[in-house]
């Protein structure tokens, strides 16, 4: 018997990897003789760099960068196990997590310290890219990246303008001739869980805005501000980002990516999964179990347990689920999805417990579903 255990993060518990090893030292004490395959996933938003890393057997790059309001603090990138893709996460030089609660202001944020990464990676020599857009603080359209590799965003004037989605109100011109040029060389996937697009009700302003710290007035200023970045860059590359997929990805930087990268936007748990092979391990076991913080509604619109259990589906293996919590109003349209779903807090452990004792909760958990699954498959 040879089982994968492939779960997403906990998010605020354990890492998709510690989630991985609990796992897995839970079914090597079941006795069994069971075989594990470690695979760590994500779907494109915080955790994505480091569980694909950690799946390949890569490495992280640390570089100091600018944090959304300026600060230098190191931030990575990764570079996978075949040595050629590096892989660049918003959310290491322009997450919310880099900022306490009363600096959240996304009409000052700046997406720029991304845009110091991939330009840092591309000195490095790298030309394949997967950009994981999740978790930003940002609502710039992706200016910052755009001016840490060599754009400029000007004023009526010809002034260059100051960083931030506020800023954007003033932009008159965009002067790309100072663009790298090794962009156009490159290749990026960007992986993305959102597709949302840049303007309107469903755009990055309204929808993400209020929880990178903006007010309904700044929500109304930042949605028109992008409005008109959107109009600058469609005279130059004859995209309108307004509508488009996947632009309000990270405050917009979505877009900017489609635009100036020439960016493929794909379902970020596909991606991931098919930068660590997850197919071909699929094919090599009998059992795959994974699982997340909490299931609910939200998991079927892409996250990591989806995807792996329609990979599962697709090669005919059984996908056990067991997740920190799942929604009691949504298990029955997860239900179908999955051989069998399981909660570390049910009618024996709580919440407070769970996320007290995480890594200790999830492993009992893990111990007793896959032990009694072992036992029927046996006729036990």
């Amino acid at each position: 018997m040879k089982i994968m255990v492939a779960p997403d993060s906990f998010k605020g518990s354990l890492s998709a990897m510690e989630a991985a090893q609990a796992m897995a030292e839970a079914i090597q004490e079941l006795g069994s003789g069971a075989e594990t395959i470690l695979l760590p996933a994500a779907d494109g938003g915080e955790g994505t760099m480091t569980a694909m890393v950690e799946a390949t057997g890569g490495k992280l790059v640390a570089h100091q960068v600018q944090d959304p309001i300026g600060r230098t603090v190191s931030a990575c990138y990764g570079i996978l196990g075949d040595g050629k893709t590096c892989v660049v996460e918003i959310a290491e030089a322009s997450g919310l997590t880099l900022l306490e609660k009363h600096e959240r202001n996304p009409l000052a944020a700046s997406s720029f310290g991304t845009g110091e990464l991939i330009r840092h990676a591309l000195d490095a020599g790298f030309r394949s890219f997967i950009i994981g857009l999740g978790g930003s603080a940002t609502n710039d359209g992706g200016a910052g990246m755009l001016e840490a590799l060599g754009m400029k965003f000007l004023d009526r004037s010809g002034e260059i303008l100051a960083r931030g989605g506020g800023a954007l109100a003033e932009l008159a011109e965009l002067d790309v001739s100072g663009f790298d040029h090794r962009i156009p060389e490159s290749r990026f996937l960007i992986a993305c869980d959102v597709e949302n697009v840049l303007i309107g009700e469903h755009g990055a302003s309204v929808v993400f805005g209020p929880q990178k710290g903006a007010s309904p007035p700044m929500v109304r200023q930042l949605d028109a501000n992008l409005q008109n970045f959107a109009d600058i860059a469609e005279r130059i590359t004859g995209m309108a980002l307004h509508h488009k997929k996947g632009a309000g990805a990270a405050g917009g930087a979505g877009g900017a990516m489609q635009a100036f990268f020439a960016g493929e936007m794909k379902r970020g748990v596909d991606v991931v999964l098919e930068a660590i092979s997850f197919q071909a391990h699929m094919d090599t076991v009998d059992l795959v179990v994974t699982g997340e913080g909490k299931t609910d509604s939200q998991t079927l619109s892409g996250k990591t347990p989806l995807g792996i259990a329609e990979a599962g589906k697709k090669a005919g293996k059984p996908v056990l689920l067991i997740s920190g919590m799942i929604d009691s109003q949504s298990s029955g349209l997860v239900e179908p999805y999955f051989t069998e779903i399981h909660a570390v807090v049910d009618g024996t452990v709580t919440a407070q417990q769970s996320i007290a004792d995480p890594y200790h909760r999830l492993k009992m958990k893990t111990q007793t579903v896959v032990g009694v699954y072992l036992k029927k498959q046996k006729g036990c």
